[in-house]
């Protein structure tokens, strides 16, 4: 299948309006690139391992439209037939008649054509198996190779949401959890992903594992990574949504219940979750955090120790840390 890409070069402060307008002439799913920060609540609501420094914002948008070629060349737009040159003289017009009342940048328009491509598993040729420490962490679509027969085997297909395990920070978390894990552990780990903290703590030998996170594709990403694992429904229990402010999740999770708690997040949401967490853990219970940028160790130690816990560890891997405390 084939497509024409109508990309418009505008200001971030356009971007709706011109979305708005487009629309009513039959250009949908605006995809918009810009440099705008996210605000806090955004940052929050995503919950990933890492959130890297996006680059200085500069007021440039670009919206792109896709409209599906048919194989005698011509769009279907509205659910007319219609010609590349005809919708571009309408876009162009559209966009005059907007620069009458309000600012929209340099509104220029380029036009391409693109292959369908499918964009759900392109990803998977950037995957490949890998090792931490003595764990072979491998995706579905490829074989233990006989030398790794005997080792510890994470099978894991991450998807498009998902962290791999590759990151420092999970590793670090990793290596944390084989040191306090024993057969009697319950485990929560906020912001599970696609589960390898758990997943792996249940293969180290951990009782029983919940997680929560704020993404609902979490729960078939764990339910898909627990079958390829071996690891029983009974054993990883799921949850969405946000522990840090929803009593509702709170209650669920329950309280006084867990050896270990693992959050590989960021710094500024291990901040808010930590005097949360304490109610979950039992006393003398284990609490392991990462995803720490080095210089806000000191930021997320202060937090741990305002919610009354002990640090007991700090360990680094690069540029990254991890702290872990008891209760």
């Amino acid at each position: 299948m084939k497509w024409i890409k109508i990309r418009i070069k505008t200001i971030a402060e356009a971007e709706d309006i011109l979305i708005s307008t487009l629309y009513d002439i039959g250009l949908e799913g605006a995809q918009i690139e810009d440099k705008v920060p996210l605000t806090a609540l955004e940052k929050e609501q995503m919950f990933v391992d890492i959130l890297p420094e996006g680059p200085e914002n500069d007021g440039i948008a670009y919206l792109n439209f896709f409209v599906e070629k048919k194989e005698d060349g011509s769009l279907e737009v509205l659910g007319e037939r219609t010609d590349v040159e005809t919708l571009l003289r309408r876009v162009k017009g559209e966009l005059e008649d907007l620069r009458q009342f309000c600012d929209i940048g340099e509104g220029s328009i380029t036009v391409d054509e693109t292959e369908d491509v499918d964009w759900i598993n392109n990803w998977k040729q950037y995957f490949h198996q890998f090792y931490i420490d003595d764990i072979l962490v491998i995706p579905s679509w490829e074989d233990v190779k006989a030398e790794d027969t005997g080792r510890t085997v994470l099978h894991i297909d991450p998807g498009t949401a998902f962290g791999t395990g590759m990151h420092e920070t999970t590793q670090l978390c990793i290596r944390q959890l084989r040191k306090y894990v024993t057969p009697e552990t319950e485990l929560l780990d906020v912001g599970t992903g696609s589960g390898i903290l758990a997943i792996l703590s249940l293969m180290f030998g951990a009782k029983h594992a919940v997680g929560t996170d704020l993404d609902v594709c979490a729960a078939e990403a764990v339910a898909q990574n627990c079958k390829a694992n071996g690891i029983a429904p009974e054993k990883f229990e799921m949850m969405i949504g946000n522990i840090i402010s929803d009593k509702e999740i709170q209650d669920k999770v329950g309280y006084s219940r867990y050896d270990i708690v693992v959050a590989n997040i960021l710094a500024d949401v291990l901040v808010p979750l930590t005097p949360v967490i304490t109610a979950q853990l039992r006393p003398g219970g284990i609490y392991i955090t990462s995803g720490i940028i080095d210089d806000k160790e000191e930021t997320v130690k202060e937090a741990v120790r305002a919610a009354g816990l002990d640090v007991v560890e700090v360990t680094y891997q690069g540029e990254w840390v991890s702290v872990t405390a008891r209760k």
